[in-house]
């Protein structure tokens, strides 16, 4: 496995939401700014797909999980979010040795639904862009936002 050792960009601290499906991705990097999760990634070898670019797999994912986290984060949800609708736009290529971030910029949410918009950058360049509807699942809601 590549160990990827160059620090991210300030402000970005380790993930400290694993799970199984992001654990062969680590390391994860994440920054937390008033209602929304920023995940960030440096992108190795192991992300990439037979043409050497990131694969739109790990993209979809990445930004499905940092969309949902902003969610949850603007609604100050002790429940779950369901992705009910995620949809990804690839833009450019992005390669081995950038620096990923997945920005929720948008966030509206509902008592029953969640919405929200991502851009995605490869050093600092957009490459992917998402939408995503969320059903908000159980738990209590309080909103900060």
């Amino acid at each position: 496995m590549e160990i990827l050792t160059e620090r991210p960009p300030a402000g970005f601290e380790p993930h400290d939401r694993k799970s199984p499906l992001t654990e062969p991705w680590e390391p994860l990097y994440s920054r937390k700014t008033g209602g929304t999760v920023v995940l960030g990634l440096r992108a190795g070898r192991a992300h990439t797909n037979s043409r050497g670019f990131v694969h739109g797999g790990l993209i979809g994912a990445l930004a499905d999980n940092a969309m949902g986290l902003s969610c949850g984060r603007t609604l100050g949800h002790a429940g779950g979010l369901v992705t009910v609708n995620l949809n990804v736009d690839f833009l450019a290529s992005a390669l081995a040795g950038q620096w990923l971030e997945f920005d929720t910029v948008f966030v509206k949410p509902g008592r029953t639904l969640c919405f929200a918009q991502a851009f995605i950058t490869a050093d600092g360049q957009p490459c992917a862009r998402a939408n995503a509807v969320f059903k908000v699942a159980g738990g209590e809601v309080r909103r900060t936002g």
